[in-house]
């Protein structure tokens, strides 16, 4: 079995870069009130620079969550012109928009765990051991 070849360094920089200037982008054209806090928590480009999927993390209500999945679908060719006039590269990828669960997914887990932790019975103190017996003489 083989392992998936790491990410050569430029496509590690142009993944930060569009996700820096996509976040801007987003702040700027994203009515916070609408779609709720968005972030980008992670850019995934492809090997020829074509295409780039962006995994977006939210924080808000779930209908605001509905509208951020819309709204995203809806401003993505224009996100990506406006990327492009920004981008100094030969091809702007194509975005494609995923809400990332993971935040939620971890906090999930996490409060199990909590959970779990506080109905466990505390553990019962050790009691020293006893010191050695003195030696008769």
């Amino acid at each position: 079995m083989t392992t998936p070849k790491p990410p050569s360094r430029r496509l590690q920089r142009v993944s930060e870069l569009i996700k820096r200037e996509l976040a801007e982008l987003m702040r700027r054209e994203l009515s916070v009130e609408k779609v709720g806090l968005l972030n980008i928590n992670e850019v995934k480009v492809a090997p020829d620079l074509k295409n780039a999927l962006v995994f977006v993390g939210h924080v808000g209500t779930r209908n605001q969550r509905l509208q951020a999945t819309a709204v995203l679908e809806t401003n993505s060719k224009r996100l990506n012109l406006q990327l492009g006039a920004v981008l100094r590269l030969k091809w702007t990828p194509i975005l494609q928009f995923r809400l990332d669960d993971s935040v939620t997914e971890a906090n999930r887990v996490l409060a199990i765990l909590e959970e779990l932790d506080q109905s466990r019975p505390a553990p019962a103190p050790a009691t020293p051991p006893a010191p050695p017996a003195a030696p008769a003489a």
